[in-house]
């Protein structure tokens, strides 16, 4: 293989990173907890949305409902980390992709 078409295999590479990457951060994530908690977040990790079941909002639950949503937001960053290193993977066949 040639230096030019090396170089086209990593543009065209470096381009289907980017779009793979652009549909991961428009890809709702969902979790939920406890039947209480539910997260959506973006693949983007901006979270979408928060919904507490009426029962979280009782005085006593607040400590509960304050762990259930951080154990929701802290599964959707990692599932999201999940999927982001398989699609590095699958495109430039090693996790961590080119550097892009």
């Amino acid at each position: 293989m040639n230096m030019q078409q090396m170089i086209a295999q990593a543009q065209k590479m470096q381009r289907e990173l980017r779009k793979a990457k652009d549909a991961l951060h428009e890809k709702e994530f969902v979790e939920s907890k406890a039947g209480l908690v539910t997260v959506t977040m973006l693949g983007s990790k901006e979270v979408k949305s928060i919904v507490i079941n009426e029962e979280g909002f009782e005085k006593d639950n607040k400590e509960m409902v304050e762990e259930l949503l951080a154990s929701c937001i802290n599964a959707l960053i990692e599932k999201i980390d999940e999927e982001e290193d398989a699609i590095e993977e699958a495109i430039t066949g090693q996790k961590g992709g080119m550097g892009f």
